[in-house]
């Protein structure tokens, strides 16, 4: 993504009504529909909308939510049927931008207001309740159009039909998805030293992918410390086998009668 890019915003939605869910707390807002003209946006998200569960969401850095109509429209392929705007908690569906593409500090102008990618959204048991569908979260892991996170920098408000448009690309050209995969640490690496504006949040995340590629590379030495073990005791043991039958004692006389008869 560079700057000048632009899309469209399909769609500005905020919670329908809190859901109950299972788990801790019980409730969830990811019921999120389209409304009507410009929405407010405040520092802490759009007006009429709100979180439940304000230890895993909310927040400066995750204000905004906005998700790619062509990653929405992949999905409902897929699933047979229409993901309407909304479905995925997300508060701004957008086309024409791969939003999950978005590098981590670029900055979005739409309508007066303008927003920061901040982070990639993380699916959740919640998610997956309210999707319906078998290993919904595995699945949505592994294609990683996770959509992002917005914090919001300066007020404004959001309509349907207003331009997006890319006004600030940061030069470490880290993405939503590099973060949300973790396939590359030493993109991480860089992330965390030149990109002042990332959460606390992000950082545990890059934290995580580097504990599990340690545990991951320990596992697989330890595995291969396993087998080169097996292997040597098998080398051990047949050259044990071959030492006996190389030393047992040879024939020196005939048979006897009664072992020729047998």
């Amino acid at each position: 993504m560079r700057i000048g890019d632009s899309g469209e915003v399909l769609a500005t939605c905020v919670v329908h009504a809190d859901l109950e869910v299972p788990g801790r707390v019980g409730r969830t807002a990811i019921d999120k529909r389209p409304v009507a003209g410009r929405v407010g946006v405040r520092f802490l998200g759009l007006a009429g909308d709100h979180v439940c569960d304000t230890k895993h969401h909310g927040g400066v850095h995750q204000a905004v939510y906005a998700y790619a109509d062509e990653d929405a429209r992949r999905w409902g392929t897929e699933l047979g049927r229409e993901l309407a705007a909304g479905w995925f908690g997300e508060n701004l569906r957008v086309a024409g931008l791969p939003v999950s593409d978005a590098v981590i500090g670029s900055r979005w102008s739409i309508g007066d207001t303008l927003l920061e990618v901040s982070a990639p959204r993380v699916p959740c048991a919640t998610f997956q309740h309210w999707s319906g569908e078998l290993q919904w979260v595995k699945r949505f892991a592994l294609r990683s159009d996770t959509g992002a996170y917005l914090r919001v920098l300066t007020e404004g408000t959001i309509g349907a039909g207003d331009r997006v448009t890319v006004v600030h690309v940061p030069e470490h050209g880290i993405t939503v998805r590099d973060v949300f995969t973790g396939a590359d640490l030493d993109l991480l690496a860089i992330l965390l030293a030149d990109e002042p504006t990332i959460s606390d949040d992000v950082r545990m995340q890059i934290e995580r992918h580097a504990r599990r590629q340690t545990n991951a590379a320990r596992a697989a030495g330890a595995q291969g410390r396993h087998r080169r073990t097996e292997h040597r005791s098998g080398v051990v043991s047949e050259r044990q086998r071959a030492n006996r039958e190389h030393s047992a004692p040879s024939r020196t006389t005939e048979p006897s009668a009664s072992e020729a008869e047998s």
